[in-house]
């Protein structure tokens, strides 16, 4: 059984959504695959002019890597195999040659911001709350996402997100440039809809050429050689005693 769902409006909008609403829309190795799937999908297909991901429910977004199925990862190197999955897909949707939305139905924490992030533009409605809280857990953004971020926010807002591992409000998200728009949840997709009508109008080729402009920037200043190492020091902090101490507490406070 699919644990996402894929679907495209007559406007060229793909959609493709989280559905592990019970998980908080938690990501595990099927839900990479079919995210892979989907971007592969929107990158070859010519009638596709926009990309949003989202999750299933109000609740949340993405609330990262499923710790359920991630905790038996114990070393650096089993750590690092997922890790890089992952940050090879985020660094896809972050080079994907068409616009792209992350629509925060709820709360995006962990790896979920980093999803976010990888995303041209963030859309989100008004209970939301996001925050990097990986520091929480004793390790590190082990996706990438923390390059990402210090690409697309500025340095001292970025840093304090990732550091303080808190959670923020939209309105605190929306005045430092993680959010781009806020409206409710009722709204949220039809708002995303239009909010993206302008540029879904344009011609394809024109907002390609757009985005190899970022595409060329990010190449140059090799953010996936960074990402990269951003990745290995997770893999590396995955293992220690911190990192195992602060995951059996959270999945004993989820049983």
């Amino acid at each position: 059984m699919k644990k996402s769902e894929l679907f495209t409006t007559s406007q060229g909008i793909a959609t493709f959504v989280i559905n592990r609403p019970e998980k908080r829309n938690a990501i595990d190795y099927d839900v990479m695959n079919e995210l892979q799937q989907a971007v592969d999908y929107v990158k070859h297909d010519q009638l596709v002019k926009a990309f949003v991901i989202t999750g299933a429910g109000s609740d949340a977004f993405c609330s990262g890597g499923d710790l359920s199925v991630f905790h038996e990862l114990k070393t650096s190197k089993e750590a690092s195999q997922m890790l890089t999955k992952m940050g090879k897909i985020l660094y896809e949707i972050l080079t994907l040659p068409k616009p792209t939305v992350a629509l925060l139905n709820g709360t995006s924490v962990g790896g979920g911001c980093e999803l976010a992030i990888a995303c041209d533009f963030r859309i989100s409605a008004t209970h939301s709350e996001m925050g990097f809280i990986q520091g929480n857990l004793g390790i590190t953004t082990g996706w990438g996402g923390g390059t990402i971020l210090l690409e697309k926010l500025r340095y001292q807002e970025a840093m304090e997100m990732i550091y303080s591992a808190q959670l923020y409000g939209v309105e605190r998200a929306k005045q430092i440039g993680f959010l781009s728009y806020v409206t409710s949840f009722k709204e949220l997709t039809m708002r995303c809809e239009e909010w993206l009508a302008p540029i879904t109008h344009k011609p394809t080729q024109v907002l390609q050429a757009y985005k190899e402009i970022a595409i060329e920037k990010w190449e140059q200043s090799r953010v996936w050689n960074r990402m990269e190492q951003e990745i290995h020091r997770c893999s590396i902090l995955w293992e220690s005693p911190e990192h195992e101490e602060a995951v059996q507490k959270v999945i004993v406070k989820k049983t």
